[in-house]
């Protein structure tokens, strides 16, 4: 047998090419590519890529433990928003490694999603709880991003006229760094300021729209800032505080001080630090100001029956439906990370929570304890775990440290800080912390043997002690034991439909293999246990998957230089766009401010302009889907003097392969602008296609899309930016970061000196050996042939169906790229049956449904992917052509518009054994439309689910357990 890994990965082998091909007329898959993508685009087949030969899994799996083993995992107690934990092997088995819980898709079909929607609204009930404030949202992308869209949600709701947003000094430097980036682009003030000195009269805090404050701060600073959000409120500023949810169970909620918005990071309950990510971030606010929360918001609705049910609720303040008026740019967040925070508290609960947190305080106490008894100068004095010493030379301090295998923070020439965390607190209480050594490195006293003694006295001032309870609903007290623990997680992933159960041919999603063993490395503690910050020697290995990472997807999409750095595509396209804006600046442009953006685009595409500081100005799309060269070329004219930048996907929203996409690029660089090409349907291009080549400028890739990292259920998600190299110096650096030059596809290295758009340099690292180990093992020609078999696969599908369901765009060919658009508004005009009448009735064929009604109202996308066999394929068509034959029959009047299949859909076993049946259709019709349900059938949770009544009757939190009496 081959032992090529993209025999395993391609689903269709060349029996089923053969078969697939003789459906559309062509004799090979290199036949049918080349008929649908232009020649003007194609890469010149004589051209050596610079991409590694394809290796075994075996193989690859032996140079990623060689990578592994040049990374040192040092005890690190560096702190700034990262931290050790312990990661309960219930949830790392059960969720972490488990395809049924990452290979699932965002939950915009939540009637298959119901076990994850629970997931996820018990994290917002416990952020909510922890944080005292009444809204949470489904995670953020980092805490350092997090707080800057609390810094953009409080421009938006405060009343205040000012530009101004004050910033306390004690702030993590990574997030002052971000906030400084984001907050240049879109006009806003920064003012850093000593905030536990500042007056609560002062007249700096009476002139912002905002305020913000690190609670505790990155000294570990614990102080009372309720006399300061008081006074700031009363100005009229929303008051954001970030404020770590472990220290929140012995400390005062923000909500209890005043503030308005908390955001911050769930790293700390039970993920690893990965060095940087990635992690849930988190946002909660107060009444009121839940419609102006970022991002996905669970909430509870309840089902055709009246049973509770959860779902994505207040979607009409998103990307995809506002675009430039979105609340954020955010499609995807953390929701697989988000999971495991919330397993985390229900199985700790509030009682295993809180004594987490107070071991972790108790042993920071302990070590000050014993520093100061050792001589050394720790200045701090209320802190919950961290401590900041004073030392004569804090760079050699430093060293020293790490000579003993500790990683500590040089805060400046005379202080270092330390940070406890949970493993360190357990290894201080079982003997194993090196406590003599740290004390020694500190400049202080110890004998080998010295012991901490640990007392029961907090650090901090009685008014910041904690009274109030938190996880109280009791799903946060009843998986205790780990067999408890066992059957609910199973419980709820079997109300889920991930990629374990059957396709998801989500169009513009790509939902492709996840195989096990490109995931293999994600666990392993020399990727998963490494600080961001901590020193280059450490991280060496991870540095140079990260250079060959780079340089491989500069190779195939004709760029000359990647940053990994965004951790989601939306971020990706937020730091392209910056970067084009800080080149027009430094050629004095600073009136190119005009993006053009097709109006077929994906919604993030105009979010992340505006918060570029970018204007949109939409440009038509003709009758056949592609942009409208005519309209194009007027709005280039109206905007000459001020174009930035278009916009374009490729292939197109639409599923073709625009054939005038080099007279776009070349009528936009002929008027000074730059070309962003969107990376989001790469799947269809990789192999055939450069974006560099035709034109691009600055592109955004999705490794969880055509690099095979699971989506997650709704992230992790990784959208690095390719650029060329006039580009380079404006693509995202760090002020943290060990390296800060990149690989460049001509050789040497170039520095990104642009701002950060995420809170670690390289973003979430600790998933690149996923896409790593996908590009290693397919190489140049498994990457190609992968293409091929996506774009043979979406054809076959769009061939087969096209009598039955209008295919509503094809190329000058009559060929569909890697995705195909079948409209359903024909068939609602004669049968009433609408799009979601068809996407509920997949699920009874045990399907999740193709794209909803994007990138045209009324239409499906169905985007099959590579890695489906012939089998499922022709599964899904049988689905789909038995679904055209119940509508018709609707039509005919065999069964009511109003009480049919499909009208109906989904139903639950609950509903076809109930004794009442009273539908003039079987109950085989119902749950067993065609025979091979018989032996796989997938039983829907609950029945369809009423949208309206959810968004009428807001709810966010565990709903009490007598509601699914």
């Amino acid at each position: 047998m081959s032992e090529l890994f993209q025999t395993r990965h391609i689903g269709i082998d060349e029996d089923a090419q053969r078969t697939m091909l003789s459906v559309l007329g062509h004799d090979s898959v290199e036949a049918l590519v080349s008929a649908a993508v232009p020649a003007s685009i194609r890469v010149d087949t004589a051209r050596t890529s610079a991409l590694p030969a394809p290796v075994s899994e075996r193989a690859a799996l032996r140079e990623l433990r060689a990578i592994a083993s040049r990374n040192t995992v040092n005890r690190s107690l560096i702190g700034l928003g990262y931290y050790g934990t312990i990661t309960p092997a219930v949830i790392k088995r059960n969720v972490l490694e488990n395809p049924g819980w990452y290979t699932a898709y965002t939950p915009y079909q939540p009637e298959i999603s119901q076990g994850r929607l629970e997931a996820l609204i018990n994290f917002q009930t416990m952020v909510s709880d922890l944080t005292g404030l009444d809204t949470a949202n489904a995670s953020m992308l980092d805490e350092g991003t997090a707080v800057v869209e609390g810094m953009l949600l409080a421009r938006r709701a405060s009343k205040a006229r000012s530009a101004r947003f004050v910033v306390d000094a004690d702030t993590f430097p990574q997030t002052l760094a971000l906030l400084r980036n984001r907050a240049e682009a879109v006009g806003i003030e920064l003012v850093v300021l000593d905030l536990a000195s500042t007056p609560a009269d002062s007249p700096e805090l009476a002139d912002a729209f905002g305020l913000f404050v690190q609670y505790p701060g990155a000294s570990g600073r614990v102080w009372n800032p309720e006399p300061v959000f008081a006074a700031a409120r009363a100005a009229g500023a929303i008051v954001v505080a970030a404020a770590d949810l472990l220290a929140l169970t012995l400390l005062r909620s923000p909500g209890e001080l005043g503030a308005d918005v908390a955001v911050g990071t769930s790293q700390r309950f039970g993920v690893p630090m990965g060095f940087g990510g990635p992690h849930a971030g988190y946002m909660a606010v107060r009444k009121g100001l839940e419609r102006q929360l970022p991002g996905r918001l669970v909430g509870v609705s309840q089902d055709a029956i009246g049973k509770p049910a959860y779902r994505l609720t207040l979607q009409t303040r998103e990307q995809h439906i506002r675009r430039e008026k979105a609340t954020s740019n955010i499609c995807t967040a953390q929701v697989l990370l988000a999971v495991m925070a919330a397993i985390y508290a229900v199985y700790h609960g509030p009682v295993g929570l809180r004594a987490i947190g107070r071991h972790v305080h108790l042993s920071t106490v302990a070590v000050a304890d014993a520093l100061r008894a050792a001589g050394v100068e720790v200045r701090s004095r209320s802190f919950f775990d961290t401590l900041v010493a004073e030392v004569d030379d804090a760079a050699a301090v430093v060293a020293r440290a790490h000579d003993h295998g500790i990683l500590l923070h040089a805060v400046d020439a005379g202080l270092v800080s330390l940070s406890m965390d949970e493993e360190a607190a357990a290894d201080l209480r079982d003997g194993s912390f090196p406590l003599a050594d740290l004390i020694r490195v500190l400049g202080g006293t110890a004998e080998d043997d010295v012991e901490a003694v640990f007392g029961s006295d907090v650090s901090f001032e009685a008014e910041l002690t904690r009274s109030s309870d938190y996880l109280t609903h009791p799903v946060f007290s009843t998986h205790h034991s780990e067999t408890a623990m066992m059957r609910y997680l199973r419980q709820l992933q079997d109300r889920d439909y991930a990629l374990d159960r059957g396709m998801i041919p989500l169009g513009s999603c790509t939902m492709k293999l996840n195989a096990a063993t490109e995931m293999e490395a994600v666990t392993w503690p020399e990727f998963a246990a490494l600080h961001p910050f901590a020193p280059a020697q450490d991280v060496a290995g991870s540095l140079e998957l990260i250079d060959q990472l780079e340089a491989w997807l500069a190779d195939v999409t004709g760029y000359d230089t990647v940053s990994l750095q965004p951790n989601a595509g939306s971020q990706g396209e937020l730091a392209g766009l910056l970067a084009i804006r800080g080149y027009h600046r430094s050629r004095g442009d600073e009136q190119r401010t005009v993006c053009l953006i097709p109006q077929s685009a994906h919604g993030t595409n105009a979010a992340s302009a505006v918060l570029a500081g970018m204007s949109v100005v939409v440009v038509a799309t003709d009758e056949l889907g592609n942009v409208d060269l005519d309209d194009l070329r007027a709005k280039i004219a109206e905007h000459a003097d001020d174009l930035a930048a278009l916009m374009i996907t490729y292939p197109s929203t639409h599923g073709v392969y625009e054939h005038e996409v080099v007279a776009i690029t070349d009528a936009v660089h002929a008027a000074g602008g730059q070309v962003y090409v969107d990376g989001a349907n790469l799947n269809a291009l990789l192999g055939y296609a450069r974006f560099g080549d035709f034109g691009g400028d600055v592109s955004h890739l999705n490794l969880h899309k055509t690099f095979c990292i699971p989506h997650g259920g709704g992230g992790p998600g990784v959208g690095p930016v390719a650029a060329k190299a006039h580009l380079a110096p404006f693509l995202p650096g760090h002020p943290l970061a060990q390296d800060a030059t990149h690989p460049v596809a001509s050789g040497g290295r170039i520095e990104h000196g642009g701002g950060p758009v995420s809170a670690a340099p390289y973003g979430s690292p600790s998933i690149l050996p996923i896409s790593w180990a996908y590009v290693r093992m397919m190489g140049a020609q498994g990457l190609k042939d992968a293409t091929g078999a996506a774009v043979l696969a979406a054809n076959y599908v769009a061939a087969r169906l096209r009598e039955h369901f209008p295919v509503l765009y094809a190329g000058e060919n009559g060929l569909v790229a890697h995705e195909c658009i079948l409209d359903v508004r024909p068939l609602t005009e004669s049968t009433g049956v609408t799009v979601d009448d068809v996407a509920k009735r997949l699920i009874d064929f045990g399907f999740h449904a193709p794209t909803m009604s994007f990138p045209v109202a009324g239409t499906l996308m169905v985007e099959p992917t590579e890695s489906e066999d012939i089998a499922e394929l022709d599964r899904f068509v049988a689905a789909m052509v038995a679904i055209r034959a119940e509508a018709d029959a609707v039509a005919a009047g065999d069964w009511p518009a109003d009480d049919n299949p499909l009208r109906n859909a989904p139903h639950t076993a609950e509903s076809v054994v109930a004794s009442d049946w009273t539908h003039p259709y079987s109950r085989e019709q119902a749950v067993y439309p065609v025979p091979t349900l018989v032996r796989n059938k997938y039983w829907p949770p609950v029945r369809r689910i009423d949208q309206a009544y959810g968004d009428r009757n807001l709810f966010c939190a565990c709903p009490p357990p007598e509601a699914f009496a």
